[in-house]
Protein backbone atom coordinates (compact mmCIF):
# COMPACT_ATOMS: atom_id res chain seq x y z
CA UNK A 1 0.00 0.00 0.00
CA UNK A 2 2.91 2.33 0.72
CA UNK A 3 4.15 1.83 -2.86
CA UNK A 4 0.74 2.97 -4.13
CA UNK A 5 1.00 6.28 -2.24
CA UNK A 6 4.57 6.82 -3.44
CA UNK A 7 3.35 6.42 -7.02
CA UNK A 8 0.55 8.94 -6.44
CA UNK A 9 3.09 11.47 -5.15
CA UNK A 10 5.38 10.82 -8.15
CA UNK A 11 2.47 11.37 -10.55
CA UNK A 12 1.59 14.65 -8.90
CA UNK A 13 5.07 16.12 -8.45
CA UNK A 14 6.97 14.29 -11.18
CA UNK A 15 9.85 11.92 -10.66
CA UNK A 16 13.32 13.34 -10.13
CA UNK A 17 15.85 11.41 -12.21
CA UNK A 18 19.32 10.55 -10.95
CA UNK A 19 20.74 12.98 -13.55
CA UNK A 20 18.83 15.85 -11.93
CA UNK A 21 16.09 16.34 -14.53
CA UNK A 22 12.42 15.55 -13.96
CA UNK A 23 11.28 12.37 -15.72
CA UNK A 24 8.08 12.62 -17.76
CA UNK A 25 5.14 10.27 -17.24
CA UNK A 26 4.69 7.84 -20.16
CA UNK A 27 3.83 4.26 -21.11
CA UNK A 28 6.80 1.84 -20.99
CA UNK A 29 7.32 -1.73 -22.11
CA UNK A 30 7.76 -4.25 -19.30
CA UNK A 31 8.00 -7.99 -20.01
CA UNK A 32 5.78 -7.67 -23.07
CA UNK A 33 3.18 -5.41 -21.41
CA UNK A 34 2.66 -1.64 -21.55
CA UNK A 35 2.60 -0.08 -18.09
CA UNK A 36 2.80 3.43 -16.66
CA UNK A 37 6.17 4.82 -15.82
CA UNK A 38 8.53 7.75 -16.26
CA UNK A 39 11.28 8.47 -18.77
CA UNK A 40 13.94 11.12 -18.37
CA UNK A 41 14.14 13.39 -21.43
CA UNK A 42 17.84 14.01 -20.83
CA UNK A 43 19.47 10.66 -20.00
CA UNK A 44 16.60 8.40 -21.24
CA UNK A 45 16.53 6.48 -17.92
CA UNK A 46 13.23 4.61 -17.46
CA UNK A 47 11.37 4.09 -14.19
CA UNK A 48 8.48 1.60 -14.12
CA UNK A 49 5.42 2.07 -11.92
CA UNK A 50 6.25 -0.34 -9.07
CA UNK A 51 2.61 -1.30 -8.39
CA UNK A 52 1.94 -2.20 -12.04
CA UNK A 53 5.31 -3.93 -12.42
CA UNK A 54 4.58 -6.08 -9.34
CA UNK A 55 1.26 -7.18 -10.87
CA UNK A 56 2.98 -8.16 -14.13
CA UNK A 57 5.63 -10.17 -12.25
CA UNK A 58 2.89 -11.96 -10.28
CA UNK A 59 0.89 -12.60 -13.46
CA UNK A 60 3.93 -14.14 -15.19
CA UNK A 61 4.53 -16.36 -12.15
CA UNK A 62 0.88 -17.47 -12.14
CA UNK A 63 0.99 -18.34 -15.85
CA UNK A 64 3.41 -21.15 -14.94
CA UNK A 65 1.16 -22.41 -12.14
CA UNK A 66 -2.03 -24.43 -12.12
CA UNK A 67 -4.49 -24.49 -9.25
CA UNK A 68 -6.61 -27.38 -8.08
CA UNK A 69 -9.88 -25.93 -6.82
CA UNK A 70 -13.04 -27.61 -5.59
CA UNK A 71 -16.45 -27.08 -7.09
CA UNK A 72 -18.91 -25.84 -4.47
CA UNK A 73 -22.61 -25.07 -4.54
CA UNK A 74 -24.73 -22.09 -3.55
CA UNK A 75 -28.44 -22.88 -3.93
CA UNK A 76 -28.80 -24.37 -7.41
CA UNK A 77 -25.54 -22.86 -8.80
CA UNK A 78 -22.14 -24.51 -8.87
CA UNK A 79 -19.27 -22.22 -7.90
CA UNK A 80 -15.50 -22.23 -8.23
CA UNK A 81 -13.46 -20.04 -5.89
CA UNK A 82 -10.68 -18.00 -7.45
CA UNK A 83 -7.42 -18.11 -5.47
CA UNK A 84 -6.32 -14.86 -3.80
CA UNK A 85 -3.13 -14.66 -5.90
CA UNK A 86 -5.17 -14.70 -9.12
CA UNK A 87 -7.60 -12.14 -7.71
CA UNK A 88 -4.71 -9.80 -6.91
CA UNK A 89 -2.88 -10.26 -10.22
CA UNK A 90 -6.03 -9.62 -12.27
CA UNK A 91 -7.41 -6.89 -9.96
CA UNK A 92 -10.70 -8.76 -9.59
CA UNK A 93 -13.34 -7.49 -7.18
CA UNK A 94 -16.48 -8.94 -5.62
CA UNK A 95 -19.46 -8.38 -7.90
CA UNK A 96 -17.35 -7.89 -11.02
CA UNK A 97 -18.64 -9.65 -14.11
CA UNK A 98 -16.37 -12.00 -16.07
CA UNK A 99 -17.10 -14.15 -19.10
CA UNK A 100 -17.21 -17.94 -18.83
CA UNK A 101 -16.53 -19.80 -22.08
CA UNK A 102 -16.73 -23.57 -22.56
CA UNK A 103 -13.83 -24.38 -24.89
CA UNK A 104 -14.23 -28.15 -24.89
CA UNK A 105 -15.58 -30.93 -22.72
CA UNK A 106 -12.48 -30.65 -20.50
CA UNK A 107 -11.76 -26.91 -20.65
CA UNK A 108 -13.51 -23.82 -19.25
CA UNK A 109 -12.06 -20.33 -19.73
CA UNK A 110 -12.75 -17.28 -17.56
CA UNK A 111 -12.21 -14.01 -19.40
CA UNK A 112 -11.89 -10.66 -17.62
CA UNK A 113 -13.00 -7.39 -19.20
Amino acid sequence: MLEYFKVLIMKKKGLKCKCGFTAKETKLGFLGYKINGWKCPKCKEEYHDPVEAEKILLLNKLKKTSFEVKVGQIRSNLIVRIPKEVEKALSLEKGEEITLKVSSKEKIELITA
